[in-house]
């Protein structure tokens, strides 16, 4: 069993390695956000390539592991939704709103939920 997969089985290097993922998935939206919106000539191009580069890099990161990807699906909706949140802030100044912690309240619910249950 190579490293990765050792480490993933883990649970507490599973949760790093999505946090991880869903960072780099967050992250690479957001340039593509950035691109679009809020960038005009090379600096649109140098953002949707940041992002194109990134989103590639996240791509591979979650495909490294050789796992259920269904089985944990659950926690990683609730770390990228988390991760999403903080780029959000910090790359774009948009604090969230009152909706906006009651769905991720229920999402990161429906992660737990969907993680700790055992059938």
């Amino acid at each position: 069993m190579n490293a990765i997969n050792q480490l993933v089985l883990n649970p507490l290097g599973a949760f790093a390695f999505l946090t991880i993922a869903a960072i780099l998935e967050a992250f690479g939206d957001s340039c593509f956000q950035a691109a679009m919106y809020n960038s005009t000539g090379s600096a649109r191009a140098a953002a949707a390539v940041s992002g194109a580069v990134v989103l590639a890099g996240y791509g591979v990161m979650v495909n490294l592991p050789r796992w259920d990807f269904g089985r944990l699906i659950g926690v990683y909706v609730a770390v990228f939704f988390i991760s999403a949140q903080v780029i959000n802030r910090l790359r774009f100044g948009h604090a969230p709103g009152l909706p906006i912690y009651a769905g991720g309240a229920l999402i990161v619910a429906g992660g737990l939920v969907m993680t700790l249950w055992k059938s």
